[in-house]
Order: structure tokens, then C-alpha cells, then sequence
């Protein structure tokens, strides 16, 4: 299991908060999904090397999100 963190924009809302989480969840080999409206940042629990930062990135943009990694790994 490995953990990502991604940098979410344009949340503005609970309502936002929970769209990001389903779409991220939805992701296969995401296990979990943590979102900070407070920080703008998701903590993305995956199975290693079922899930990368560019899946989850593109699963946030297509929901009308704006998406970055960050370097920070756990």
C-alpha cells in the first residue's frame, strides 16, 4: 500500500469535498480517500502500482477539479 497526496483546486464546498472523493475512490486500486476542503489537498491511500498520481490527477480534472501531486509521500 502507498499513500498519495494530491493538491486539489476549485473546492469550494462539503458538496465539492464529497464529489472529489467519490471520483477518487472510484479509481481502481484506491483503497481510500482523505479530502481537506481547509487544506485543498486529498491523501489517497492505493495498492502499489494499481493507482498513480497522473489516475487519480485525471479522475479530479474530469470532475471539473483542478489536480497536482505533491512531492510529499508517506
Amino acid at each position: 500500500m502507498e499513500q498519495i497526496r494530491l493538491l486539489v483546486s476549485g473546492m469550494t464546498c462539503q458538496g465539492c469535498v464529497r464529489s472529489v472523493k467519490r471520483v477518487l475512490e472510484a479509481v481502481p486500486g484506491v483503497d481510500a480517500a482523505e479530502i481537506s476542503l481547509e487544506r485543498g489537498e486529498a491523501t489517497v491511500q492505493v495498492t502499489s502500482g494499481r493507482a498513480s498520481a497522473a489516475d487519480l490527477v485525471a479522475a479530479v480534472e474530469r470532475a471539473g477539479f483542478g489536480a497536482q501531486p505533491t512531492d510529499q509521500a508517506g
